[in-house]
C-alpha cells in the first residue's frame, strides 16, 4: 500500500508524469507564442535543456534575504502542485478519491500562489516585494470566482464534493452542456490564466515592468523549481476542469482521443487569450475579477440551483 501510494505521488499520476508532460505542452505554448508573433520557437526539448542547465548553475542567496523562506518557498509549492497532480489524476485515471477532495484542492490552489507571495517578499528586492503585492491582490480577485466556478459543479453533481463523485455525475452528460457549466467554465478558465500568471493576468511578473517580480533574485536550482512549477501548471489545472466540466477520461477505444481532445482543447484556449491579449494593469485586473467576472460566476450558480 505504502508502495502504491508512492508510486501515485512520484511516478503516475504524479510528479514525474505531469513534469515530463508539462514541460513538452510548455514547448507547445512557446512554440505556438512563435508563430503568433511571427517566429521560429525553440526546438522540442528547449525546456529540458533550461531546466537541467539550471540545475547545474549557482543559486545566489541574496544578503538581506529571510534564508529559510527564501529556499522552502519554491520547495513547498513544488511539493503543492504535485499533490495537486496525484489527486486529479487519481480521479481522472484510477476514479479513486475522498471525501472533501475538490475541497482540499482548492485549498492547495491557494497555497501555490501564498508560496509564490512569501518567495518575492522574503528576497528583500524592492521589485519582488512589488511582484508580491500585485500577486496578493489578483489572488483575492480570483479566488472568489474561483470558488463560486467550483460551487457549480458541486451544485450540478447533488452537492458532491469529491472529484470522483463529479465524474460519475456526468456519465449521462458533461456540464458543459449546460447554460451554467458553459459560464463556469468561461470563469474558471480565466481563473486558471490568472492564477498561472499568463497575459492579460501576468502583471505580477511583467518582465517589461518589474523583471519577473517575485521570482527576479531568484537563480540556480531554486529558479528551476519555479519554471518547472510554472510547466507542472499546464497539466494539473487545465485537468481540473476537465473533472469540472468535461467529465472526466474515458481511456478506452476512442474514449482516449476524446480525453485528449478535452485537455488541448482548454491548453489552446489559455494558449490564444495569452497572445491576443494586452497585459491589465492590476486595478483593471482586479475591477475584472470582481465587477464582471464575480456576477457572471454567481449568475451561473444561480442557474446550476434551478438545473440550467
Amino acid at each position: 500500500m505504502i508502495l502504491d501510494n508512492l508510486f501515485y505521488l512520484f511516478v503516475f499520476p504524479g510528479f514525474l508524469f505531469v513534469a515530463v508532460l508539462g514541460l513538452l505542452v510548455g514547448w507547445v505554448d512557446r512554440k505556438v507564442s512563435a508563430r503568433f508573433q511571427f517566429r521560429v520557437g525553440p526546438p522540442v526539448l528547449q525546456n529540458f535543456n533550461d531546466f537541467f542547465k539550471l540545475l547545474g548553475k549557482q543559486t545566489i542567496i541574496v544578503k538581506d534575504s529571510v534564508k529559510s523562506l527564501f529556499i522552502a518557498a519554491p520547495l513547498l509549492a513544488f511539493g503543492t502542485l504535485c499533490l495537486i497532480a496525484t489527486m486529479v489524476g487519481m480521479a481522472l485515471f484510477f476514479e479513486q478519491g475522498f471525501h472533501g477532495d475538490l475541497l482540499v484542492l482548492m485549498y492547495l490552489m491557494m497555497v501555490y500562489s501564498v508560496m509564490l507571495v512569501l518567495g518575492g517578499i522574503s528576497t528583500g528586492n524592492v521589485y519582488s516585494s512589488i511582484g508580491a503585492g500585485r500577486e496578493i491582490k489578483l489572488l483575492l480577485g480570483d479566488e472568489l470566482v474561483f470558488i463560486l466556478v467550483c460551487l457549480i459543479p458541486i451544485v450540478k453533481s447533488g452537492y458532491a464534493v469529491n472529484l470522483e463523485a463529479m465524474i460519475i455525475a456526468q456519465s449521462d452528460g458533461m456540464f458543459i452542456g449546460s447554460v451554467s457549466g458553459v459560464i463556469g467554465l468561461i470563469a474558471g478558465l480565466l481563473c486558471i490564466q490568472a492564477k498561472m500568471a499568463l497575459r492579460p493576468f501576468d502583471i505580477a511578473e511583467a518582465e517589461t515592468e518589474i523583471v519577473e517580480g517575485p521570482l527576479m533574485e531568484y537563480s540556480g536550482p531554486l529558479l528551476a523549481f519555479w519554471k518547472l512549477n510554472h510547466h507542472i501548471m499546464y497539466v494539473a489545472y487545465p485537468l481540473v476542469l476537465v473533472v469540472l466540466f468535461f467529465g472526466g477520461f474515458n481511456l478506452q477505444g476512442i474514449g482516449i482521443l476524446w480525453a485528449v481532445l478535452k485537455y488541448l482543447l482548454i491548453v489552446v484556449l489559455m494558449i490564444i487569450i495569452k497572445n491576443t491579449n494586452p497585459r491589465l494593469q492590476i486595478d483593471n485586473a482586479l475591477k475584472f475579477f470582481w465587477r464582471v467576472l464575480a456576477p457572471l460566476a454567481f449568475i451561473g450558480l444561480i442557474l446550476a440551483v434551478l438545473g440550467v
